[in-house]
């Protein structure tokens, strides 16, 4: 297998790049507008074709790639059955398999950052969107998140993996790059809690910021990307008209209050 690891340092974001042999077949999870060259050139590189790409959700701090990578490559586009994008290819159902060559990656429905979270599971590994960070987990007090939905998706879902499966998010501040189902068990103070209550209660209590480029990703990424067209976005307890005020990022963030999305 094939897999490289993209690190976006405007809005601290990974995608993931996964390919196989023998047709050269692959597939990108969560793709950033600005690294379309970086991602073709690694397929270019590898004699593959991008036969799939997935976004976890509809992102709010990044604008997503899909658009692009549709255009220039035909591939598939996919996402939840519950998303509002526009023009997506396949919308996946839970535990849905998207299949090439010997790859199989199974869509795990697991709301509470938004209404339409997915994972992405393979044999041993997991990418888990801003559901599950590493040493934290993603705001749910926008984009119809629901603490007590990411309690169930968190505890009764990933949790349930095996301790050694690789976990792989959508986003870290602190220079880290993959983590496991194990340490996080083990580590992540955000799963400290003793029941839903407690969770809802401490994710209740974060007064975050908003996200860096809301203003800017989340009227585009629900037409791929693009500016296509007029479109509602939806609005739940957060004002996205309001910019989140300047902050510079790099690879390593010391300051856990200067975060996207996925906090």
């Amino acid at each position: 297998m094939i897999f490289t690891q993209y690190f976006d340092q405007a809005s601290s974001s990974y995608s993931y790049l996964i390919g196989s042999r023998p047709t050269g077949m692959a597939a990108i999870i969560d793709p950033v507008q600005g690294h379309e060259n970086d991602y073709l050139n690694c397929l270019s590189q590898h004699d593959l074709k991008l036969a799939f790409a997935l976004d976890t959700h509809t992102h709010t701090d990044h604008v997503t790639a899909m658009g692009a990578l549709r255009d220039r490559t035909a591939c598939i586009t996919v996402m939840s059955e519950y998303s509002k994008a526009h023009g997506v290819s396949r919308r996946v159902k839970d535990k849905e398999i998207i299949e090439f060559d010997d790859i199989k990656i199974i869509a795990l429905y697991t709301p509470g950052h938004t209404n339409e979270s997915l994972s992405y599971l393979m044999t041993d590994r997991v990418f888990t969107g801003d559901t599950l960070l590493i040493g934290g987990t993603g705001r749910t007090d926008f984009q119809y998140g629901n603490s007590y939905a990411q309690y169930d998706s968190l505890f009764n879902k990933l949790l349930t993996l095996p301790d050694e499966t690789l976990v792989y998010p959508a986003h870290d501040y602190h220079g880290n790059t993959v983590s496991t189902i194990g340490a996080e068990r083990a580590n992540n103070p955000r799963l400290k809690v003793a029941d839903a209550e407690q969770y809802a209660a401490l994710m209740a209590s974060l007064n975050l910021p908003n996200p860096i480029l809301a203003d800017v990703a989340l009227p585009l990424n629900p037409s791929y990307g693009q500016r296509t067209g007029n479109y509602p976005v939806p609005k739940q307890n957060f004002d996205y008209q309001n910019q989140a005020s300047a902050t510079t990022h790099s690879k390593h963030h010391g300051d856990s209050e200067q975060k996207g999305e996925g906090q």
